[in-house]
């Protein structure tokens, strides 16, 4: 399964600082129809790709939702940072 939406650059200032995009929720929805894909804590593996660049990472269920995690090689690769609008791409992994 293959998915496109835009969403903003968001900060995370826990204990382990981290980037997000948020998946909209109609890809949410598409998304929690593919559970079979899901593995612990409700985690879905993904190829995600911003621009040029792609990386594998898994989305994380945040508040009913889903974010993709962006990592600081994308940021840098991308030329990106907090508050930027982002076309994002995400393929489904599959863990068999």
């Amino acid at each position: 399964m293959d998915l496109e939406f835009r969403g903003d650059i968001w900060y995370w200032r826990g204990p382990a600082p981290w980037y997000f995009v948020t998946v909209p929720e109609p890809e949410c929805a598409t998304l929690r129809s593919w559970s079979y894909a899901s593995y612990g804590w409700g985690m879905i593996p993904v190829v995600a790709r911003i621009g040029g660049t792609a990386w594998e990472t898994s989305l994380w269920p945040k508040d009913g939702a889903y974010v993709v995690p962006v990592k600081a090689h994308v940021r840098s690769a991308e030329g990106l940072d907090e508050g930027v609008t982002v076309a994002v791409r995400l393929a489904v992994r599959d863990q068999g």
